[in-house]
């Protein structure tokens, strides 16, 4: 039988799949929306997949978004925390240190091909200790060849160091759709404008209106994958009209809002 042990160390839990003789141990994990797991590490380096829902990987540098045929890999020994938009089913794929060499040094999103997604499905339900040298085994070593040439898609979201910017950053995460410019945002928590225009690229890579339509983006995904119609995403989270929002989108991800969740 499969090991459903919850995969993330809780208090008094010992993460008894560390020390698993094999290459990749998979476990199935599903979280309802809201849930959290709080920041932890482990050595084994992790393929979070959310195969139904959407999720969100955040670490002290940044946060990475998770929609459908996209997952997150989170290098070993890197402290980080899990947390449900959405009703979400998860496999995570915890790879022994060496085993997969390209595999990027951050976190980092990264495509699902479809035959990889099926591969790890088929994969959730074997058991930690499976037969490496049989059907299992072969199974298993399919998805390390896979991983090798996994390419990666920004969807991250890296937040600012300096404590008044990261505080502005996590107040348009949570309301993503308040539509203040840069001078109030910067008045209301007492920074300067050219501190905030000048620091937000320096510690984030971005411009502020860049990030902040990054992260419009993100917050857009958990919305469209529950359902909601493109045009009230759109309005409600301060664009003009439905057609600038799928300009957007398309220009973020290189396909519409319907293509992107039909594909």
């Amino acid at each position: 039988m499969p090991n459903t042990d919850h995969p993330y160390p809780l208090p008094g839990v010992l993460l008894d799949w560390e020390d698993v003789p094999r290459p990749i141990v998979i476990r199935p994990h599903d979280m309802v929306r809201g849930e959290e797991v709080p920041l932890h590490r482990h050595r084994r380096g992790q393929l979070v997949y959310a195969h139904k829902g959407l999720a969100l990987v955040t670490t002290a540098h940044g946060a990475w978004v998770m929609p459908p045929n996209r997952a997150v890999w989170v290098p070993g020994n890197l402290d980080h925390g899990v947390k449900a938009i959405t009703d979400t089913a998860m496999a995570s794929l915890f790879v022994t240190p060496g085993t997969v060499a390209n595999l990027p040094r951050t976190c980092a999103v990264v495509e699902v091909p479809k035959l990889l997604r099926e591969l790890i499905l088929h994969a959730n339900g074997f058991a930690d200790r499976y037969d490496d040298n049989g059907p299992e085994g072969r199974v298993i070593a399919v998805i390390i060849d896979m991983l090798e040439s996994l390419k990666e898609v920004p969807l991250h979201l890296p937040m600012p160091r300096d404590a008044r910017l990261k505080r502005i950053a996590e107040a348009i995460v949570e309301a993503p759709a308040d539509t203040r410019n840069q001078s109030e945002w910067a008045k209301h928590y007492g920074v300067s404008v050219r501190t905030l225009a000048r620091q937000f690229p320096e510690q984030t890579g971005m411009s502020f209106g860049q990030w902040r339509q990054q992260a419009r983006l993100m917050a857009a995904l958990g919305r469209l994958a529950d359902g909601e119609p493109v045009v009230s995403v759109a309005l409600d989270l301060g664009y003009a009209s439905q057609s600038a929002f799928i300009a957007m989108f398309k220009k973020a991800l290189g396909v519409t809002p319907g293509q992107y969740f039909r594909k």
